[in-house]
């Protein structure tokens, strides 16, 4: 695994103490990011399929200043990703973008997609002025009990953190 110093166990605090999550950086070229994105795929999301398009043509491997691809695993199960870019709608580098989140059934209202976002807004107030999103309207509400603020009229926002100077 990429970058694997950023390895973090994590206890989700809405689950049983056994349950935990390590979250480290991904590589999504492994058969357990294949399953997950087969699981995405079948729910009717594709997500998983534009970061694998993007990973193996190289428009975007998250390698860029505060760029990261994140995944949750829970034993050799890969149970969700979240991926943090320098935002591609907007002109300079202030701002990032949430990008490709999805958790697998089996691990949803655990606390885990929180703890993927979690992670990518504490990357992000580093480098960072501004953190994009655009959000399903089913995730409003996901993304606004996180600290998000819902954006009106623009094309590829629904919702926005804005970290303030310095980040």
């Amino acid at each position: 695994m990429a970058g694997s110093a950023e390895v973090n166990p994590k206890v989700s605090p809405e689950v049983s103490p056994e349950v935990s999550y390590v979250l480290k950086r991904l590589r999504p070229t492994m058969p357990a990011f294949d399953a997950l994105k087969q699981e995405s795929r079948l729910e009717g999301y594709w997500m998983l399929v534009r970061l694998a398009d993007g990973w193996a043509s190289g428009r975007n491997k998250f390698l860029k200043r505060g760029e990261a691809l994140y995944g949750a695993w829970h034993g050799r199960e890969l149970a969700g990703v979240c991926g943090l870019n320098i935002d591609p709608y907007f002109e300079g580098r202030d701002h990032g973008r949430v990008r490709h989140l999805f958790v697998s059934v089996r691990h949803r209202r655990t606390g885990l997609g929180r703890m993927l976002v979690e992670t990518v807004v504490e990357r992000a107030r580093h480098h960072f002025a501004v953190l994009n999103t655009r959000a399903p309207q089913e995730a409003f509400g996901f993304y606004e009990r996180l600290g998000f603020q819902r954006v009106a009229g623009e094309d590829f926002v629904t919702h926005r953190m804005i970290f303030g100077k310095g980040g």
